[in-house]
């Protein structure tokens, strides 16, 4: 393997102006004397306000209004993806069920009670489950991304990564911001916030809150019977949504040495599950130019709707007791819902393999009822002195009932079969003890040291097994999983202040990621599959620079990583994910950031991702397409047959090959140049670009099913008011109308795709 990697919008806006007049963004920015120096950075990495460039680990930053105007054609939290080095997202089960990858590290398991390796905390909150972590951005502050194991100090052990969501909090003078967006296929979006004093300096609030919309734009053109009453052909019968969020909080101050802010939120969801376009992909080739982007022919599963309602509440309370901080940060999250798909992508006798029609398929998959339970309790010292320290614990308590449906469950006529599904009940407890502390040995020079200890226990139970349609099971596997990991997680760092604009960095670190339940499988009277816990090693060494009068900042890390008894996950003849470990895997690379203003109207931004990552285990294969018991793509490992449930199957030796969902290199880009006007406004013109190297989207490797030199561009043209207080413009994103694939159904050479382009108009201010 090579080691180099490289008439609606006026409505709108009316509205958006309407809240503008009673609605500002409250940065984690300091605005520089100098308006052709950069703006200071201020991140929470280590659990305090610091300087990024005092901080000794990689983190990646977005700002909320950054995020907002790659957001504005309707996207979702995946966009974040195109910013942040080292940072990728996807998804195969729509915009509930976001995938997220770090350094290569990420779960492709579409399963709804998946684990995954990267951790999303908003507001201080850990959002564990799948669903939870879709929750969308909105008056958002910043984002943050750390980049490697992050045990030390925040929510649960992970071994790739943090996510970190901050909103704008209330404050004790009124703020606010809003932003409006109208485009292509009648897309709009609102997001929004506005606060200030109920009672002066002692009681305060905020509300925001998010509208996104977009009509259906996919055709589906079968003509033909349908097995379960679906209703084709139909114009635009798929791919929109609508999106309604809300958020309420209250900051409450009775003295300075007590502080609690009262948080809940609401989310009401519906939109269309991810489309797998059948045979989109044909043996040999990974081109999809022939395959409309904008047409689907499904035979199934009622143009694939899904749905969700989340509810949340967090009190969060700060005691100063005088040289040190007691916080207290107590977190409940419910989330409903489920999600329904033609999960072979097209009508199944339209595509006969080895002379039988296959690929009569849909399933859904239903969280009837999920809670999640977090308190923290952290103590820390206050100050800027040589010597610093913080030590915590947390407790978490996720408990759900979760139901899968197969495609006889909806059929109509004889062929239906009510008893078609499983119900599952799962529990997932974890305790943990942390801290961490901080000396400074010598000018300049800070050495970092924490740990955490953490138990964590994932449990599983089958409460209705699937049967026929008389009633009878024929279940044979476990119907109960109990599963165990504990294990020490550490981290230490030394950074070195060269000078005032140069400090150098080192951090080695270990993480955890606890063992893995997968019981979906029970809908086709399989057996749960499980995978032990996994760790990782990592080790890392960066620059962080401040340069020319503090208008270019530079940064850039090496690291390097092994995780030991990784889990995988591929997929059997049904498609369902099977869960194992590997030996290992490894992998190194680097991240670079660059924002620079050479002059006081011209902005760039640029980040670049290079990754080599190897499994690396001699015994360990991944099962392959087939359908009929004919391979239908083209397998370049080294392969086996062996027998399975359904009889005897092709399988590949995957050692040696790279992570999937693990880009080669990422790379991007963003420029704005502003033209002052005489009244004080100006008018900008800005855009940005993400391109994306080669990426294995399964374990095993093909001639099909990878992406390779994707990219997608987004174009902003408008006029800002003086002093910034409000903004109008025309927007694109995906300028080009780019059809990039973004994963695939193997069995069935399905591909899924991006958004297609949008063009439309914003307006957006402050107060």
């Amino acid at each position: 393997m090579s080691t180099t990697l490289f008439g609606r919008s006026a409505l709108l806006f009316g509205c958006a102006v309407g809240a503008l007049a009673a609605a500002g963004s409250a940065a984690a920015q300091t605005a520089p004397a100098d308006p052709a120096q950069l703006d200071e950075i201020v991140v929470t990495a280590e659990r305090r306000s610091e300087n990024l460039q005092d901080v000794p680990v990689s983190v990646g930053v977005v700002q909320g209004d950054q995020l907002r105007a790659i957001q504005a054609g309707g996207g979702d939290i995946l966009e974040l993806a195109a910013r942040v080095p080292g940072l990728y997202a996807e998804t195969t089960t729509g915009r509930i069920f976001p995938r997220f990858y770090i350094r290569g590290l990420g779960n492709i398991d579409f399963y709804l009670g998946a684990s995954q390796p990267v951790s999303i905390i908003q507001d201080d909150v850990v959002l564990e489950h799948v669903v939870l972590k879709s929750n969308p951005l909105f008056d958002i502050a910043q984002v943050e991304v750390l980049r490697g194991p992050q045990g030390s100090l925040f929510g649960r052990n992970t071994t790739a990564g943090i996510i970190k969501f901050d909103t704008n909090r209330p404050t004790m003078d009124w703020q606010g911001r809003a932003s409006a967006s109208y485009g292509s296929y009648n897309t709009v979006t609102f997001d929004g916030g506005v606060g200030g004093p109920i009672v002066a300096d002692k009681l305060a609030f905020r509300v925001s809150a998010l509208y996104q919309r977009r009509d259906d734009w996919v055709d589906n053109v079968y003509d033909g019977p349908s097995a379960d009453g679906t209703v084709s052909p139909k114009k635009d019968a798929m791919g929109g949504f609508e999106e309604k969020d809300v958020r309420l909080q209250l900051l409450m101050a009775p003295s300075d040495m007590v502080s609690m802010l009262t948080s809940v939120h609401a989310r009401d969801y519906e939109g269309t599950s991810t489309i797998f376009h059948r045979a989109g992909l044909t043996k040999g080739s990974n081109s999809v130019a022939d395959e409309p982007r904008s047409q689907i022919a499904l035979d199934e599963a009622m143009d694939n709707p899904q749905a969700y309602k989340t509810y949340g509440a967090s009190e969060h309370i700060t005691l100063n007791l005088g040289g040190v901080t007691l916080t207290s940060i107590t977190a409940y999250e419910t989330t409903s819902g489920y999600s329904r798909g033609d999960t072979d992508g097209g009508a199944g006798a339209d595509y006969p393999v080895n002379g039988v029609a296959n690929g009569f398929g849909q399933s859904q998959g239903n969280v009837r009822d999920l809670d999640q339970l977090t308190q923290e309790i952290r103590l820390a010292s206050d100050g800027d002195g040589r010597f610093k320290w913080q030590v915590g614990g947390l407790y978490f308590d996720q408990r759900d009932t979760t139901d899968f449906y197969q495609r006889a469950y909806f059929l109509t006529g004889a062929a239906n079969n009510p008893n078609n599904w499983v119900r599952l009940r799962n529990k997932n407890e974890s305790w943990a003890l942390f801290g961490q502390a901080s000396y400074e040995l010598a000018p300049g020079f800070t050495l970092t040291a924490g740990g955490r200890y953490t138990k964590d226990i994932k449990e599983t139970r089958l409460v209705r097994t699937a049967a026929n349609a008389a009633g009878v099971s024929s279940y044979a596997g476990r119907r109960y999983v109990r599963l165990k990991g504990e294990e020490p997680s550490w981290d230490v760092s030394a950074l070195y202040e060269v000078n005032p604009n140069v400090s150098l960095y080192a951090r080695v670190a270990r993480g955890f990621r606890g063992p893995t339940i997968q019981g979906r499988s029970a809908v086709f009277n399989s057996d749960f599959t499980t995978a032990d816990s996994e760790t990782i090693l990592s080790g890392e060494a960066g620059i962080k620079t401040s340069l020319l009068d503090n208008r270019v900042r530079f940064n850039l890390s090496g690291f390097a990583y092994r995780v030991k008894d990784i889990q995988l996950n591929g997929n059997d003849v049904n498609g369902n994910g099977v869960l194992f470990n590997a030996d290992k895997a490894e992998a190194y690379g680097l991240e670079a950031e660059l924002e620079a203003r050479p002059f006081e109207n011209f902005t760039l931004s640029a980040g670049l991702s290079l990754l080599h990552s190897e499994i690396k285990d001699k015994d360990v294969y991944a099962q392959v397409c087939a359908l009929n018991g004919v391979v239908v793509c083209t397998v370049n490992d080294p392969t086996i047959t062996a027998n399975t449930f359904a009889g005897p199957a092709l399988f590949a030796q995957i050692d040696g090959n790279p992570l999937p969902n693990a880009p080669k290199y990422t790379a991007n880009v963003a420029a704005r140049y502003d033209v002052p006007l005489g009244n004080g406004g100006k008018i900008f013109a800005a855009t940005d670009w993400f391109v994306q190297g080669y990426t294995n989207f399964v374990l095993y490797r093909t001639d099909e099913f990878y992406s390779k030199g994707d990219f997608e561009g987004g174009l902003k043209i408008g006029y800002t008011a003086p002093d910034n207080r409000w903004e109008i413009a025309a927007f694109a994103r995906n300028i080009t109308n780019e059809k990039n694939l973004k994963g695939v159904i193997e069995n069935y050479m399905a591909a899924v795709f991006n958004e297609p382009r949008v063009i439309g108009v914003s307006l957006s201010g402050k107060l």
